[in-house]
């Protein structure tokens, strides 16, 4: 399964890492210029496309605007992380975004969501389904619930072995047969990198007729 998606944050490698430089910092020298990115053993974490929205439709389901019950968003994604131990943690919380056509009455919505742990970005890990809930007040359109979900990766399979970390930093000086070569280019460096990237994903658990209509609409 592979999956489009807005990352929250990205666990990158790029050639050239060096000292004590941050995260997208530009690193100029004498031998060149190169852009420095700072790889984690936690998982990125974002939204995949089409499952951050969902609509509900009231009566027989038929989706037409005359038609429309609730709609809710996923939004406001952040991230926490512990890697400290051999089992890195990472917790994403966000809130939901909810609005119904009908207001009267109070009444409350149970919607339901999803987390995965994907690796390489496409083999699934994990997968949990919970629930957050949105409840309304009379005479009220808008509402607002929250949801977490959390989940461990191997600290040592997100690590990148020895030999594959020396070929992407190694410093190239001009003349070198392969300094003009992307390390990533290599298919070995490459299969290494995505065996060793991890994704902690959260949508909406959808029907299929819910997701094609956020993939048509």
């Amino acid at each position: 399964m592979t999956f489009r998606r807005k990352l929250l944050c990205t666990a990158i490698v790029a050639a050239g890492l060096a000292g004590c430089a941050g995260e997208g910092d530009l690193v100029v020298e004498n031998l060149g210029v190169g852009v420095t990115a700072v790889r984690t053993a936690c998982p990125a974490v974002g939204v995949p496309d089409y499952t951050g929205d969902v609509t509900l439709f009231r009566g027989d389901g038929n989706p037409t605007v005359g038609n429309l019950d609730v709609t809710a968003t996923i939004t406001n994604v952040r991230s926490t992380c512990n890697e400290s131990g051999e089992r890195v943690y990472t917790e994403a919380s966000f809130d939901v975004l909810a609005q119904r056509r009908d207001t009267r009455g109070a009444r409350r919505v149970e919607l339901p969501y999803y987390s995965t742990v994907l690796r390489g970005g496409s083999a699934v890990q994990s997968k949990r389904v919970g629930t957050v809930v949105v409840d309304f007040a009379d005479g009220q359109s808008r509402a607002q619930g929250r949801a977490r979900a959390g989940a461990f990766v191997s600290r040592a399979e997100a690590t990148l072995p020895a030999d594959i970390r020396e070929k992407i930093t190694r410093r190239r000086r001009p003349g070198d047969t392969d300094a003009a070569l992307d390390p990533l280019a290599d298919p070995e460096v490459r299969a290494a990198v995505a065996r060793a990237t991890f994704e902690l994903l959260v949508g909406f658990q959808l029907t299929e007729q819910q997701l094609a209509y956020n993939a048509t609409r």
